[in-house]
């Protein structure tokens, strides 16, 4: 991909369809081996577009979600201490007098068939991969801080096997719903582009080319009122992934056109919490009366 408009069109090719300046900083994010940061609500496609890459790419997709109280152990690797232990019992078995060389047995405990590869660790050794480090804002400050060293180096030290680098370095997205801000030494190492929702047209044409068998006049309407419920101040306003999920669930009704008792009857696809149930209702009678 030599320029942002193939990348458009790759993107494509997957099903995300992306505006111009997303598809130029993911382009420059992979000419310029920088990980990308993308910020904006939940469900506005900063995981899809992670995972159309690796698709595009035909390489792994490797995903760190994060939580609060990870930390490096859960991002890079562990050991398997229970078949640590089996091993240690079968070489005390083995050994004749049923004493061991300490030093030895040290050795063969930290063998690398022992190690549990968590995503960084993977991503890491198994490059070229996408890693998909998800919803990095719900981590504290120091895993951040060992976020930005391994980004920064591609290289992560194990003290009983040595350091571990890629030889490629992975393509690298991280996601933000900014539940809090980011620290900026981690901006700074990023591209970094907030997606926003997309306009009436191209969600269109995402419910369109995500789900061909939603007719279009449903699919319009659908956008149209998912639009609207977006300005109406919900507790949590409709991302793309409810508008993909409200279209299916109507057409697997057999809905050609959106009627008021089949959509209060699929509020659950795009209304999440009670208090907007009503507020939603308000909105749909007002819009289907016109």
């Amino acid at each position: 991909m030599n320029s942002p408009r193939a990348v458009a069109q790759a993107l494509e090719q997957t099903g995300y369809l992306s505006d111009s300046a997303l598809a130029t900083v993911t382009f420059l994010a992979g000419e310029m081996q920088r990980p990308l940061l993308l910020e904006g609500e939940p469900g506005t496609g900063k995981t899809a577009l992670a995972e159309a890459l690796a698709q595009i790419h035909g390489v792994p997709l490797i995903r760190l979600q994060c939580y609060e109280g990870i930390d490096a152990t859960q991002a890079l690797y562990d050991w398997d201490f229970p078949r640590q232990i089996l091993h240690l019992r079968t070489l005390e078995a083995a050994t004749k007098d049923g004493s061991l060389d300490p030093t030895e047995a040290e050795k063969s405990l930290f063998d690398e068939r022992f190690l549990l590869s968590r995503p960084v660790l993977r991503a890491l050794r198994e490059s070229p991969a996408v890693l998909l480090i998800d919803e990095v804002d719900r981590a504290d400050d120091e895993f951040e801080a060992f976020l930005l060293e391994v980004l920064s180096t591609w290289a992560v030290s194990i003290p009983e096997l040595g350091t571990v680098a890629a030889a490629v370095p992975p393509t690298v997205v991280l996601t933000s719903n900014r539940t809090r801000e980011l620290h900026d030494a981690l901006k700074r190492r990023c591209l970094y582009h907030w997606i926003d929702h997309p306009g009436l047209e191209r969600e269109v044409a995402i419910v369109r080319s995500r789900e061909p068998d939603v007719p279009a006049a449903l699919a319009r309407q659908v956008v149209e009122v998912v639009q609207e419920l977006r300005g109406e101040h919900l507790l949590k306003p409709p991302g793309v992934a409810e508008t993909l999920d409200w279209a299916r669930a109507l057409q697997r009704l057999g809905a050609s056109e959106l009627d008021l008792e089949q959509a209060a009857n699929t509020l659950g696809a795009v209304v999440k919490y009670r208090e907007d149930t009503d507020r939603v209702k308000h909105v749909l009678d007002r819009m289907l009366a016109r």
